[in-house]
């Protein structure tokens, strides 16, 4: 058996697997196994193969991962050994596991190198915590996606051991850091929401005073990675060496799995930022992106030096369940919801919508209300099929007529004091947030749709004089692409 047909073999016992458990049984095991050209790719990433491997693949499924890193390293001059641990806590796929064991061990006797392999069916978790530090120089990991339950007791073994975790994936990342040698290699496909947003920042703090970055490279669609399995998530693979100083990093994409993409060498403050202390990862594979990022940092302004603030809507709508109303009446005010966002303005009311559209002004909810004025919005979620991440309107009170407005936890508003602001405010940053400049330079650093606050806080802004000019020249056409692009590449070149 060849390494080509090693990897067949493997890979259609992941199919086999993946199509005899329901998907939303593997989701809430998030488990996602490695198609066999996305573990090859991954065993590829190596920067360098030692005589002797000592490989950890925790949650190895039928071991896909496993065998590509045998298949490559047999196909490699030098490699005289490889000792592997496997965990795989799925105890349906431990036969399969094995079965790939025995034809890793086929290969590796064919060719001469010495291969011992040990299978856990266990939880990585708990296990890694208990093992001392160190034992392995390579490391290759496809990590379950799924939410850590702060209160569950795993996430209380983490806490207690020093390794902040609020994902699955980062804790196996962690308990891997923990498990290489100084100097060893790690390859890992994780998503992209490790990048940046607070939930993280711990993690990322962590990791990065530990391994130094190599690689990082993307997929152009969301597909590419788990397509089989329908998962939209936004994935990367993440390469890194332990202790290691490393002045540039290898940031790459490619449109799919077959092709090992295109890449350019970045200085590593380039992708970590040495004065933020958000710690955020960008990603600008190419020269277009990285010319992106440098109009942005050219920009003048913080939010603060314009004296304005951007937050979540106060109104948490199930905390505020009876106050709320389907439609306006006596002694309401409008409530706007992401929904009620559509053409760089407020569509309200919504007759439609299933969400309510007003509120009622009383002093149970005057903490949760803003002061009429001028705001400018923007969604917190947005849509896979919408073609920007930011989605930005401007809140007009001359059309809603009312006190008091209502902004729901899932809209983000920008304000001066927690009060309103101009109106050229409000159209030159409505403007500024839906052009395909900010567009392009958010998915540097953030792969999801979710978009926080602290990232609108982030972004450097245009100054007060610039918001006027593009407000005066985008009118209320503050979502016409093409008038929009047209009006920032003529006053932010």
């Amino acid at each position: 058996m060849g390494p080509a047909a090693l990897l067949d073999f493997v890979d259609g016992a992941r199919r086999t697997a993946s199509a005899a458990r329901d998907r939303s049984e593997r989701a809430e095991l998030g488990q996602f196994m490695t198609p066999g050209a996305l573990a090859a790719f991954m065993a590829r990433a190596f920067e360098s193969w030692p005589e002797h491997v000592r490989l950890l693949d925790p949650g190895a499924g039928v071991g896909s991962l496993t065998a590509a890193v045998v298949a490559e390293a047999c196909a490699r001059a030098g490699v005289l050994s490889i000792e592997v641990d496997l965990y795989e806590l799925d105890a349906s796929l431990l036969r399969e596991l094995d079965r790939t064991v025995r034809r890793c061990r086929e290969l590796c006797d064919e060719r001469g190198v010495a291969f011992r392999a040990s299978v856990h069916g266990e939880d990585f978790v708990p296990a890694a915590l208990g093992e001392r530090r160190g034992s392995y120089n390579r490391v290759i990991v496809n990590p379950p996606y799924r939410k850590l339950n702060g209160s569950s007791p795993s996430a209380e073994t983490l806490r207690r051991a020093g390794l902040p975790a609020t994902n699955l994936y980062a804790a196996f990342l962690a308990l891997c850091v923990r498990r290489l040698d100084a100097g060893g290699e790690l390859v890992a496909i994780t998503p992209r929401s490790f990048c940046n947003g607070p939930y993280f920042k711990r993690f990322r703090r962590m990791f990065l005073a530990e391994m130094a970055l190599s690689r990082l490279h993307v997929f152009d669609s969301r597909r590419s990675a788990f397509g089989e399995d329908r998962v939209l998530q936004e994935n990367l693979i993440l390469c890194a060496v332990k202790g290691a100083e490393r002045r540039r990093v290898l940031v790459s994409s490619s449109p799919g799995l077959g092709d090992e993409g295109r890449g350019r060498l970045v200085a590593r403050e380039r992708v970590v930022w040495p004065d933020d202390r958000d710690l955020v990862i960008h990603l600008a594979p190419s020269l277009e992106d990285a010319a992106i990022a440098e109009r942005m940092r050219a920009l003048p302004c913080e939010l603060s030096d314009l004296g304005l603030s951007v937050s979540t809507g106060k109104v948490v709508d199930f905390r505020l369940e009876r106050f709320l109303r389907r439609n306006p009446g006596r002694g309401t005010v409008p409530l706007i919801y992401p929904l009620h966002l559509g053409g760089g303005g407020v569509r309200w009311p919504d007759a439609a919508a299933r969400k309510p559209n007003a509120i009622v002004a009383s002093r149970a909810t005057s903490d949760a209300l803003v002061p009429r004025g001028y705001y400018a919005l923007t969604k917190r979620f947005t849509s896979k099929e919408e073609p920007r991440r930011i989605v930005a309107a401007v809140f007009d009170p001359r059309i809603l007529p009312a006190p008091r407005i209502g902004f729901e936890n899932h809209v983000n508003y920008f304000h001066r004091g927690g009060a309103g602001i101009a109106r050229d405010e409000a159209r030159g940053l409505a403007c500024f947030l839906n052009s395909t400049l900010v567009d392009r330079y958010f998915r540097q650093f953030s792969g999801h749709t979710q978009v926080n606050a602290a990232d609108l806080r982030r972004l450097r802004y245009p100054s007060p004089d610039q918001l006027r000019s593009l407000a005066g020249k985008v009118g209320k056409n503050v979502a016409d692409q093409r008038r929009v692009d047209a009006v920032i590449a003529s006053d932010l070149p």
